[in-house]
């Protein structure tokens, strides 16, 4: 039987048990013992379990936790350190049909976990209801398979680490997986694949400083779980979205055993900023992991489950579910509220990441039903003195109605450009209707973003993501081939403006593959040449494939790691990327902080200029043409006169782009604005780099091609 430290309220505290404090919330080491702090506004009864070992089937002392300030329950434990296992019991009533799942049979998982000591072990006692009843409570005890929480010494030797700071106008982002990047790198030492500390390998730092990226956005590192029917069918969670502690690092990504995790963490991200490299982090305070009435309780869920989430207003044993998850976090409670900007400036102070990107962000400024940009959670984040200063970037969607929020989030925000993806999907896959919109989207969407003061920079831009097909197979299938996630090839977007060019996936022939490949060069030079913040998908510039799967996230396998062995035709490609982004670092007229107007300028050309197949600017006529694909982009080198980081005015000189697209006709090269002559930088399709092109010259024709020339004397 568990030794049980009791205390009765009338009694004076024995030594090692203090009141403590209620805040911070979670477990916090003082060197001398250990506060510990949970919110639940309708429990009853609070118990602190501590564990002497992960593989304990019982706690080993049960402390009873009488202390309550508010709604903020608490105890501190003397003589207690860094490295102790914990979870809680909370009493109170199982009434679904107003809301309350107290199940005092179930150890629950702290909120404010900072590491978890033993992560999840699937078992049917996880759930706090009988199987098939979910409003009829199980007492079956769950001791043994729970996930436990550990108390950690924050402390580690940063030295000189110092942020990057990389200016919004000079971004780049490359989005990846920890796991994923380097699982089959073969000069990441083995034991490191997989790993935060595989990020830190010299051939992961080199590649990514070859590409010229900026800024490393890591799929969901919050500890999270695999969904119960994926492990049935012997799949796990890959991607991460399926949340089950805020504060706590992935352990699985840890090296040297999950107790390390935080240090691993740590130590990656010191080493990155050595490097040069911000870390973003893709973050998931919209839902999580115990999913909807049938879902398992496991933290939050029986510590206040009508405090934590959004219920139906009808029927509060329901759940509101704007992200197609089973539940929606309620972001109006000011303790969730709290909950999430605790675990965003803990993420920013402690493990100091450089930013984050927000998952199905408008679910995050429902008040009640509707999405509302003056949310409390949006003046939060405005005034915070930590958060306000990193980089936040929304994805500005939930599934919910009205969910679809482009273009409309706060100026201090950048989104993810959902608009741009599709305008330059469906341009080089010959769906579109004419030139306009994929001139917009280049030219910085200012359509959406102009508002509010916002800048070029609020676009992240970006043709693929995790979410999706890869770039390769973008090019290679028509149809979603999902069928090893086991869910009949009925999940993922069936929509995705895809092309196989004859051939449904893999192909021999020449002809299919060389016209592949030059439509990725299209689409990666037009996302690399765009005003706004372009995004890489991680693997695209490798020709990764997914073999179809627009949807891989229970793939962690082959499917998902990146194949390093480059044969000859994606070796090119990533030659062709590497020089793409040069060209974009070379020419800070891409990377500008103002938008584009098309007027005339004091320096006597206009900051950009559209021209027609036959070298005049583009009229209106031409702009109504659904039928056009060619299209030349001037950006005028006199007309830049921005400051750079330094403080001094940066100059440039002319860049022009020609799209020739699906239907292309041959092109006459205009006069440059400063009286210069043409030299062509690169291209998609047989140019003769490096050749002097005279004002007045025909440009070939040829299907599915891009041109960039730049002045010259």
């Amino acid at each position: 039987m568990a030794a049980v430290i009791l205390h009765p309220r009338s009694s004076t505290l024995a030594p090692a048990v203090k009141p403590g404090r209620p805040y911070p919330l979670g477990a916090r080491w003082d060197g001398n013992g250990v506060n510990f702090a949970l919110y639940s506004e309708r429990a009853e009864a609070v118990e602190l379990l501590l564990f002497d070992r992960a593989d304990d089937g019982h706690a080993a002392h049960v402390v009873p936790v009488i202390e309550r300030t508010g709604p903020v329950w608490h105890v501190y434990l003397a003589h207690r350190r860094p490295g102790q296992l914990y979870g809680y019991r909370v009493h109170g009533p199982w009434a679904p049909e107003r809301g309350d799942r107290f199940n005092p049979a179930k150890v629950v998982l702290d909120p404010y976990a900072t590491a978890l000591g033993r992560p999840l072990i699937w078992h049917e006692s996880l759930f706090g209801h009988v199987p098939g009843e979910p409003d009829k409570r199980d007492d079956t005890p769950n001791d043994a398979w729970a996930p436990l929480a550990m108390v950690v010494e924050n402390t580690f030797e940063w030295g000189d680490d110092r942020r990057p700071d990389v200016p919004w106008p000079d971004t780049v982002i490359y989005e990846t997986h920890v796991r994923g990047l380097t699982m089959r790198h073969p000069d990441v030492p083995p034991r490191l694949r997989g790993t935060y500390l595989g990020l830190t390998s010299d051939a992961v730092t080199e590649h990514l400083r070859s590409l010229g990226v900026t800024s490393i956005s890591l799929l969901p590192v919050h500890a999270f779980i695999s969904e119960p029917h994926l492990h049935a069918n012997g799949l796990r969670n890959y991607w991460g979205y399926n949340p089950l502690a805020y504060f706590a690092p992935e352990p699985r990504y840890a090296a040297f055993g999950i107790e390390g995790s935080v240090r691993e963490f740590k130590m990656m991200v010191r080493h990155l900023h050595t490097e040069g490299f911000e870390v973003l982090l893709d973050v998931v305070y919209n839902h999580t992991a115990e999913a909807g009435r049938d879902g398992p309780t496991l933290s939050w869920r029986g510590i206040d489950n009508a405090g934590y989430y959004k219920l139906d207003d009808e029927d509060a044993s329901g759940y509101v579910d704007y992200t197609g998850t089973g539940n929606t976090l309620d972001a109006g409670n000011p303790y969730v509220l709290q909950l999430i900007t605790d675990s965003l400036r803990y993420w920013v102070e402690e493990m100091r990441v450089d930013g984050f990107r927000f998952d199905l962000a408008s679910a995050l400024a429902r008040e009640l039903y509707d999405v509302d940009m003056l949310s409390p959670f949006f003046t939060v984040m405005q005034q915070d003195p930590v958060l306000s200063r990193v980089k936040l970037i929304a994805e500005p969607w939930d599934v919910g109605p009205g969910g679809y929020q482009v273009g409309n989030f706060p100026w201090h925000w950048a989104e993810w450009n959902g608009r741009y993806r599709d305008a330059v999907r469906s341009y080089w896959a010959g769906q579109s209707s004419g030139v306009a919109e994929l001139a917009t989207r280049v030219a910085g969407s200012s359509d959406l973003y102009s508002r509010a003061e916002r800048r070029p920079f609020a676009s992240i831009n970006f043709v693929t993501a995790h979410d999706g097909f890869t770039l390769h197979d973008l090019v290679s299938y028509e149809r979603r081939h999902n069928e090893e996630n086991g869910e009949w090839n009925r999940d993922g977007d069936p929509h995705n403006n895809s092309q196989n060019f004859g051939v449904e996936g893999p192909s021999d022939d020449p002809a299919v593959r060389e016209r592949r490949e030059r439509v990725k060069r299209g689409m990666i030079a037009t996302l690399l040449l765009s005003q706004g913040v372009p995004m890489l998908l991680g693997g695209d510039e490798l020709s990764k494939s997914q073999l179809g799967n627009n949807n891989a996230y229970c793939q962690d396998n082959d499917l998902n790691w990146y194949d390093w062995n480059l044969d000859h035709e994606r070796k090119a490609f990533l030659d062709f990327v590497r020089q793409v982004l040069a060209f974009r670092h070379r020419h800070p007229t891409f990377r500008r902080s103002r938008f584009l107007t098309g007027e005339p300028s004091p320096f006597g050309c206009k900051d950009v200029a559209w021209y027609a197949a036959n070298g005049e600017e583009m009229s209106d006529d031409g702009w109504r043409k659904r039928d056009r694909t060619t299209l030349g982009m001037l950006l005028c080198g006199a007309a830049y006169r921005e400051a750079g980081p330094d403080g001094r005015t940066a100059h440039d000189t002319s860049v022009l782009v020609v799209f020739l697209g699906r239907r292309p006709e041959p092109f006459t090269v205009p006069k440059p604005p400063d009286d210069r002559r043409w030299r062509i930088a690169f291209g998609t399709d047989g140019v003769d780099e490096g050749a002097i092109v005279e004002p007045g010259h025909t440009l070939e024709a040829h299907e599915d091609a891009i041109v960039v020339l730049e002045g010259t004397d």
